[in-house]
């Protein structure tokens, strides 16, 4: 009797906590469809506001060129040229004139057209007077602009137009001839730029006349539409000025309602069945009567709601999977707890085991990281010298050009000497003075080699930072001159922009072209007329250097181990093998490459591809 009463009191325990839980999760789930409308109205008025300097923009754009253009016509109709035409329409010579000084002024002040029409609203002049859709010959005079100018006041009016079939906006004013109104100027700007402009955004633009017609919109298939249908007066006013096409005034399929004071909601659905959603605002230019909306879509502030929601719904359901976690954790743990005494002490054993263990292959893990560090800081160490042994070879195989190279200038500063001495002693001090000047020439001369050597010959820094390309260029041209000079090598170098910048090093880029210039001069031993083309290309990111020799190219085999250390086709004792794998290290080091080939007209070719540096400082050298 008892047990089943416990078993009575359990079950009703059970069935308060499933009833508790299911009052729960209703409640939330009625909490998240409250949560979501609010949340997505909070989102909404965000975009809009976000979005606010775009309409700002879009309206200050279209009513600055408004302000720009509206004073044109009363300017140019002044002209006494223009009064005079009218009065004579049938001087063909003045007429002639008229069309290029109205051709000539729309160019120069950005308009569309520029034309001239007489009382009757015919056209006798325009700058479009050459094309064959030309106005000249058109009679306007049922556009609201001309009857307000030939009254005497301003003209203005937004149109498709009737001739060119382009949308424009047009302001007229009366030409005068003393009191007497003989005539209009009007003028047209087209307004295709400003929805280029407003089609690059995430956003659409649309400006509605005062009938509510949508003359300019970032969607051109929105063109001559309304938001809602025309009333019959509306289209009737529409029809008697053509302004617009007929056949295309037809509503889109929208509806809009109330968001705030500053935004609307607007759906628009397409021909496909299709409905996009969106924030609406709007400006007015009074003095167009233009309505300017900017159309945001909800599409993003419906998916931050939804993102919003469907998080709370995870932290929730995360929270009720921790209580019901922790509930039975805590219901095992008393389980557990007899269990843990009895296995402490095998655990107090295997954890002292294990801290052991883990304490040895720590200490293994260090004295392994210690031997890479080592490893590491001899192998920097070890291709540092190799560098710096392949500059010392190359510069030992030039000892030979570099000794007659600076034997030749010693010899004429001995020579020169000599002459100041004997001009001296026959009292000729300007001769003496002209000599005294060639060996000055002769020093600079050696001492620029001498620079130029040092540079090269010293141990480079590691750093990768912007450089002059040219530089590099030069120096290595200047080291080798002597051996070139000596092989009867000539360099075709095209012609590149004074201001290159590399990511490098000055010493160690310098050294990559002393060697492909150096090889290219070798490679060319048996030619009678050896020539180095050395040609630069760029392009925005990286720049390639090619160096081509015309000698026998290389074949399939050697190209495969042109980088490899130690591997050289010239004879024993003239290479080791080691200006190639050393230069393609170091153009791998500036985070570029450097590629060997043979050539398609002969000869091999060198490619060094280096990055382009943002930088338009000169790094110190290294």
């Amino acid at each position: 009797m008892t047990e089943a009463h416990g078993d009575t009191h359990r079950d009703r325990k059970r069935h308060w906590a499933f009833a508790l839980a299911g009052i729960c999760v209703a409640l939330f789930l009625a909490m998240l469809l409250a949560l979501f409308p609010a949340l997505e109205r909070v989102y909404l008025g965000q975009s809009g506001t976000q979005e606010a300097s775009t309409l700002t923009l879009a309206v200050e754009g279209l009513t600055g060129s408004l302000r720009r253009f509206e004073a044109l016509p009363a300017l140019i109709a002044e002209r006494p040229e223009l009064a005079q035409a009218l009065r004579t329409p049938d001087d063909t010579a003045l007429i002639g004139m008229v069309n290029d000084e109205l051709h000539r002024t729309a160019e120069e002040v950005g308009l569309s057209d520029i034309f001239l029409i007489d009382p009757t609203g015919l056209t006798i002049a325009a700058s479009n007077h050459w094309k064959k859709l030309s106005f000249v010959g058109q009679n306007f005079a049922f556009r609201p602009y001309f009857t307000s100018a030939l009254a005497g006041n301003q003209g203005r009016f937004f149109a498709l137009g009737t001739t060119s079939g382009e949308r424009g906006y047009f302001f007229a004013e009366a030409v005068r001839d003393g009191s007497e109104i003989v005539g209009v100027l009007a003028v047209k700007f087209t307004v295709d730029a400003f929805e280029e402009a407003w089609r690059d955004g995430t956003n659409d633009i649309i400006v509605q006349d005062d009938a509510g017609v949508i003359f300019m919109a970032s969607r051109p298939d929105w063109h001559f539409r309304s938001l809602g249908p025309l009333s019959p007066d509306t289209r009737a006013r529409i029809e008697a000025t053509k302004k617009y096409p007929m056949d295309q005034l037809m509503p889109l399929q929208s509806a809009q309602e109330p968001f705030d004071e500053r935004f609307r909601k607007l759906a628009i659905t397409n021909e496909d069945g299709l409905t996009e959603r969106f924030i609406v605002q709007s400006q007015m230019i009074p003095e167009a009567g233009w309505e300017v909306s900017l159309l945001t879509p909800t599409e993003q502030a419906w998916s931050r709601a939804l993102g919003t929601v469907a998080l709370t719904a995870l932290l929730f359901a995360l929270v009720g999977l921790i209580a019901t976690v922790v509930i039975q954790r805590r219901l095992q743990l008393q389980e557990r707890i007899k269990a843990a005494l009895s296995m402490q002490e095998e655990l107090e054993h295997r954890v002292t085991q294990r801290t052991a263990e883990l304490k040895e292959a720590n200490r293994l893990i260090m004295q392994e990281v210690e031997e890479r560090r080592a490893a590491e800081t001899l192998l920097r160490q070890t291709q540092t010298e190799l560098i710096q042994a392949g500059k010392l070879a190359a510069l030992g195989q030039m000892s030979a050009a570099l000794s007659h190279e600076f034997n030749q200038p010693l010899a004429a500063v001995k020579s020169f000497a000599r002459n100041a001495v004997a001009y001296l002693d026959r009292d000729e001090p300007e001769k003496v003075r002209q000599n005294v000047g060639m060996i000055d020439d002769m020093a600079d001369r050696l001492a620029a080699i001498s620079t130029h050597l040092r540079n090269f010959a010293r141990r480079p820094g590691e750093k990768t930072e912007p450089i002059l390309l040219n530089r590099a260029l030069d120096s290595a041209l200047v080291i080798l001159e002597p051996k070139m000079r000596a092989a009867g090598c000539r360099v075709h170098r095209d012609e590149m922009e004074a201001d290159v910048w590399v990511l490098g090093g000055q010493v160690r880029l310098q050294q990559v072209f002393v060697n492909l210039l150096s090889n290219a001069v070798d490679a060319m031993g048996d030619v009678p007329e050896p020539v180095i083309d050395l040609t630069v290309t760029q392009d925005t990111a990286q720049v390639v250097v090619s160096v081509r020799d015309r000698g026998t190219g290389m074949s399939e085999a050697d190209i495969a181990k042109l980088f490899d250390p130690f591997f050289t086709t010239k004879e024993p004792g003239k290479g080791m093998g080691l200006g190639l794998s050393i230069s393609y290290n170091i153009v791998r080091d500036f985070g570029g490459s450097l590629e060997g080939a043979n050539h398609p007209e002969g000869g091999a070719v060198f490619r060094v591809i280096l990055k382009l540096a943002e930088g338009k400082t000169m790094a110190a050298a290294e």
